[in-house]
């Protein structure tokens, strides 16, 4: 009997086992089905249609509207430095001085020389002016008239020697102080106090840095577009140098840090000739500089809208795709299937692409979850949130340009 009830007791916990195994197995297919049919979440926007500038950018270097560099005259021992290194100065400031002292002296023995030609000169003249009525009278012979206007012409020119002597001696004792030619920054000083500096050693360079120039190569190609209003320009200035120029566009520069220069610039000049190994022209372009912020040999990155594209279709450079050269987008339909589309791309403007081909105004694209779509799946699709830099900005209207 117990042989029987542990039998059956046994058959139980077999058919429990069973039941549980099943009952499990059930749990497992059904949410494995429940996944398998599970719609997928993606983040989409709406392709946005509108006015948008297209930037041509330029990578360029700042420099020095005047550029000078400042040495010595005359050759002398250094004693002095009137400036403070890298700070602004005006036309006229005193830089550095020589020592003067052999310059003084060269001076007065000038002016010592200068005394006894215009000495002679008198003695010569009153000769002249008297043996002139006396060769009428006889008195004297006209040799003797003669040798007097000789020794007059001599003193006139022994005089003449000596102011120019005395002149370059005030000259000379000038270029001890050597002064700012123009207003500017200054650098740091090459020569030390007690240094026997001659014309050729160089002592500082200085900056007119307000406005700045910025230099850029541009290509052929560019330059050509932009040749007639760059004519025009000159003729234009040639007429009247002092007319608002029209035709050029306002350039933005970027600095270094990444921030945007808060003055616009405009172009300045063209070089004479095509850099024949590169293929490029060099373009000058004058930024204001108000309290000499920006340097001369600064890094800068220039832009300027060259036109305005109309009617343009923009997505989100995150929403395209690129395989071996060919860009795609992934679309969602009205019925949230997805649509794999190629496309044809045009200008980035910030974070945003243009397409010029492949995609309508308001169709949505997807800007998140695109690995694992495929075509003809049906998604959920879910609004992005928009982002500042996916908003194109256009460039503020000035009167100038």
């Amino acid at each position: 009997m117990k042989t029987s009830s542990q039998q059956l007791r046994q058959i139980i916990a077999i058919l429990a086992c069973f039941l549980a195994a099943a009952f499990l197995g059930c749990g497992k297919k059904e949410a494995a089905s429940k996944s398998a049919t599970a719609v997928p979440e993606v983040h989409v926007v709406e392709v946005v249609q509108q006015d948008v500038p297209i930037y041509s950018e330029w990578v360029g270097t700042t420099d020095g509207n005047i550029n000078a560099q400042i040495r010595a005259q005359v050759t002398g021992y250094l004693l002095k430095r009137a400036y403070t290194e890298g700070a602004f100065v005006k036309k006229g400031d005193l830089l550095f001085e020589l020592d003067a002292s052999k310059f003084r002296a060269v001076l007065d023995q000038g002016k010592g020389d200068l005394e006894k030609a215009q000495a002679q000169l008198l003695k010569t003249k009153m000769d002249v002016a008297r043996d002139t009525p006396l060769v009428k009278q006889g008195a004297v012979s006209q040799k003797e008239l003669d040798d007097s206007l000789q020794a007059y012409a001599a003193a006139k020119g022994s005089t003449a020697a000596a102011q120019a002597a005395v002149d370059q001696a005030k000259l000379n004792l000038q270029w001890t102080r050597i002064t700012a030619p123009i207003d500017g920054v200054v650098g740091i000083a090459q020569a030390q106090i007690g240094d026997l500096v001659e014309p050729t050693t160089p002592l500082t360079s200085m900056s007119a840095v307000d406005p700045i120039r910025v230099y850029f190569p541009v290509s052929e190609q560019e330059y050509m577009a932009a040749a007639e209003r760059i004519s025009k320009r000159y003729e234009d200035n040639a007429r009247n140098p002092n007319a608002i120029d029209d035709l050029s566009p306002k350039m933005e520069m970027i600095l270094s840090n990444g921030k945007v220069y808060p003055h616009k610039g405009k172009f300045f000049l063209a070089d004479r000739q095509v850099e024949v190994k590169t293929g490029t022209i060099r373009i000058a372009a004058q930024f204001p500089n108000p309290g000499n912020l920006l340097r001369p040999g600064q890094f800068a990155r220039i832009r300027a809208v060259l036109k305005m594209k109309e009617r343009a279709l923009l997505v989100p450079q995150r929403a395209v795709t690129e395989m071996q050269g060919s860009y795609q987008v992934a679309v969602v339909k009205q019925d949230n299937k997805v649509d794999i589309r190629s496309i044809k791309v045009g200008e980035r403007i910030g974070t945003l692409w243009v397409i010029d081909q492949g995609v309508q105004p308001g169709e949505r694209v997807v800007v998140e979850g695109l690995q694992k779509l495929k075509a003809g799946m049906t998604v959920n699709p879910k609004t992005a949130q928009s982002s500042p830099e996916d908003k194109v900005v256009s460039p503020p209207k000035d009167k100038a340009g």
